[in-house]
């Protein structure tokens, strides 16, 4: 069993030091990390023919646009541990949503991203939405100024980047969009210069995962619209990147935590919840533009970053970096993820770990007898809202009642079935697949220490 305690966190420090004061370093060797919050593969460079993404879309010609990323987990706290730990939520610890009453936190003592790169010499510094508990595990030199929405966030990033530095940095922009608001998604009113993001609700594409209904399409603009806003701000960091060039010297990632928030997606480990843009764009790569048809994880941005610094991952990180994999098209042995979700809210429990091959998804439902819980934004959305008060039976190809109740095994052929709605667990033919499948979802689960085995052998 793999854990990772404060004494071993403690035990890197020198070698991470010495290792980043090394001469061989030569020029700063930058990091700008920007989160997206709750944005799925609505953008342009994705095939989306209708959203307009020019921000991600240059990224993605300037670096490598991963068309198989996953997020281990699709809920916000758990999904950015995952990226700043290396580790799955149910390693370090942080199950469910840090603010409020929901109260997660990470075991004390995991290695983190801000901590170790601070560690080896870097001025950290983050703008927007942290997210994570607790503060000292996650802890940043400089806690910017908050902008009002994307530009604002992307305004205040710009002048860090265009600061004098004396010390590489390691920049976290944690944007608010395309989260839900308190009502809709925070649009501003149609007339205050909001115009060039807005959506005729006619002309967006419905996905086959949500109802095709005036509210689903009035949902969908509005979303489109925040993402467009989200887009600003990515544009903006890009060219400031260029004008003071550090774009010569920075490793640029743009990722969302999860998936778009509605049911369906948001909190569950179907693909519109975990299949997500990432893309990376390193001053060194020999290649541009590239489409990676590697299969990578969340649990992969950690290590990457370290590697792009120079530093050595400490014991415990589950993923590998993709540097040496971003001028490969189809670089091998990149073929199987892994998923892992707990909570969201914490009244939210609802265990679920899955495997997810090229072809085949497995999902192990540890509790599959209780109802599948919606988190408080998907269900007071003006989709589900709608599918309530219209008795609306069917919802996008799954019906109401297979939404919302799960059997204890899920098995799907992804080549067949993207949509993620024939369950072949109970089928004879796929018997060997399903048996190998649960093998190597409690092996990994054994391997990341995860709490959870426990139901193998008591219920």
């Amino acid at each position: 069993m793999i854990r990772v305690f404060a004494s071993a966190f403690a035990g890197l420090a020198l070698c991470v030091v010495l290792s980043a004061v090394s001469p061989a370093l030569g020029a700063p060797r930058n990091v700008v990390l920007m989160i997206g919050d709750d944005h799925g593969l609505q953008v342009g460079c994705y095939g989306d023919k209708v959203i307009r993404t020019p921000g991600m879309d240059r990224l993605a010609a300037a670096g490598t646009r991963f068309a198989r990323a996953f997020a281990a987990v699709s809920s916000c706290s758990p999904s950015r541990s995952v990226m700043f730990t290396g580790q799955f939520n149910h390693t370090n610890g942080q199950y469910g949503l840090a603010h409020a009453t929901h109260n997660f936190y990470c075991r004390p003592g995991v290695p983190s991203l801000p901590n170790l790169l601070a560690m080896a010499g870097y001025r950290t510094a983050i703008v927007g939405k942290h997210h994570v508990n607790p503060p000292k595990t996650f802890a940043f030199a400089e806690t910017l100024p908050g902008g009002q929405g994307a530009r604002g966030l992307a305004e205040v990033a710009c002048k860090f980047i265009a600061r004098p530095h004396d010390k590489p940095f390691f920049l976290l922009v944690g944007f608010r969009e395309p989260h839900r608001a308190q009502k809709g998604f925070g649009n501003p009113a149609k007339g205050t210069g909001a115009e060039k993001f807005e959506y005729d609700p006619q002309e967006i594409p419905v996905p086959s995962w949500l109802p095709d209904t005036p509210e689903t399409r009035e949902d969908l603009a509005d979303y489109y619209q925040a993402i467009g806003r989200l887009d600003e701000g990515i544009g903006m960091i890009l060219d400031s990147l260029k004008e003071t060039g550090q774009d010569q010297n920075t490793l640029v990632i743009y990722v969302s935590d999860n998936g778009p928030p509605w049911p369906g997606a948001k909190t569950t480990l179907y693909d519109p919840g975990i299949h997500l843009p990432l893309i990376v764009s390193a001053p060194d790569q020999k290649r541009r533009g590239v489409v990676s048809e590697a299969m990578v994880s969340f649990v992969d941005i950690a290590p990457t970053i370290l590697a792009w610094a120079r530093i050595e991952p400490p014991r415990g990180m589950f993923g590998r970096p993709v540097l040496p994999i971003l001028d490969e098209d189809k670089p091998t042995g990149w073929d199987v993820v892994y998923g892992s979700h707990s909570f969201h809210e914490v009244t939210m429990y609802y265990p679920m770990r899955m495997i997810r091959t090229r072809q085949y998804k497995y999902i192990l439902n540890l509790a599959w007898p209780l109802e599948m819980p919606l988190a408080s934004d998907l269900y007071d959305s003006i989709t589900w809202q709608g599918v309530l008060k219209g008795g609306v039976t069917d919802y996008g190809r799954r019906s109401v009642q297979d939404l919302l109740h799960h059997p204890k095994e899920e098995l799907y052929d992804l080549h067949k079935d993207p949509g993620e709605t024939r369950n072949l667990a109970g089928e004879p033919a796929m018997k060997d697949v399903l048996e190998r499948m649960r093998a190597e979802l409690k092996a990994w689960q054994e391997k990341t220490d995860d709490p959870w085995l426990v139901k193998y052998t008591h219920e």
